[in-house]
């Protein structure tokens, strides 16, 4: 035990591991809010569909050799999830067949500009990194933490300045209409700040997991609690214990970020569902 003290100490001596752990924390606690009102509301896939069109932008933002991608990323997934907001509410297209095409689409287009356009020799090693987290997260710059320090901020305090109607809108979006809550502005807060959580969240755990990082947390909360509050400090909790965990494991036994953060918790799901089921008894 003593030796993987030392040895985490060891690692923590470097800048570009303690800006990891940081960036992770923030953004796993921002994903377990909006977490759970996404998995209440059922748009558990906007993530997925968001995530997506994230890698199309940084594909596109590559071949212009930008050295801030997330100055493409951000506005272009932003307003897709504007768009797909609208476009779910159609009675034509419905919510999940509009996720399922721009999902579809993005994923494409993304890898076939790479394909066709890129000049790297590596492209598999770039859309692996791109997809699945990889080494992204450990390659920080401080600008790239403070970037997130200050998205985190906003989307913390926004959610605690419009908890009530956040809370109407996920519950009875009809009666808080009837009320005078205007549902669709905040709806659409709601797809903004998810959509900023997954462009910062794909330097985490990659485009491809990132729902694992908002339901997750979720799920294993509402195994235990009843109350939404007491589902969203939970999910909270779960959700930075377990990016922390995984972060660890990955840095000491150099295994992939993002897939050991979401194994981590899926070891906490099947706990809370154990917990939950004993409740019951």
């Amino acid at each position: 035990m003593s030796d993987v003290i030392q040895q985490l100490q060891f690692y923590l001596e470097y800048p570009f591991v303690r800006y990891a752990l940081i960036v992770g924390t923030l953004i796993a606690l921002c994903s377990s809010l909006l977490g759970v009102t996404l998995v209440l509301k059922r748009f558990s896939f906007i993530g997925d569909g968001l995530s997506h069109v994230a890698f199309g932008a940084m594909a596109v933002a590559t071949i212009f050799n930008m050295s801030n991608d997330t100055i493409l990323v951000m506005p272009i997934t932003v307003i897709c999830a504007i768009l797909l907001l609208r476009t779910g509410q159609n009675t034509q297209i419905k919510g999940d067949a509009a996720i399922a095409m721009l999902s579809v689409s993005s994923l494409a287009i993304g890898y076939l500009v790479l394909n066709i356009f890129s000049t790297s020799a590596n492209i598999s090693g770039d859309v692996c990194s791109t997809l699945f987290g990889s080494t992204s997260i450990l390659t920080l710059t401080k600008a790239d933490v403070w970037l997130c320090v200050i998205l985190s901020v906003a989307v913390v305090v926004l959610f605690c300045l419009f908890y009530n109607r956040i809370f109407a809108v996920t519950f009875d979006e009809n009666f808080a209409k009837a009320t005078g809550v205007k549902a669709n502005v905040y709806n659409t807060l709601i797809a903004v700040v998810t959509a900023i959580i997954i462009v910062l969240a794909m330097n985490l755990v990659g485009s491809l997991l990132i729902s694992a990082l908002v339901i997750f947390p979720a799920l294993s909360a509402m195994r235990m609690i009843q109350n939404f509050k007491g589902v969203v400090i939970c999910s909270a909790v779960i959700s930075v214990i377990c990016a922390l965990t995984g972060m660890i494991i990955s840095i000491l036994c150099s295994t992939p970020v993002g897939s050991t953060i979401v194994a981590a918790d899926m070891v906490v799901f099947f706990i809370s569902c154990g917990i939950g089921r004993l409740k019951k008894c």
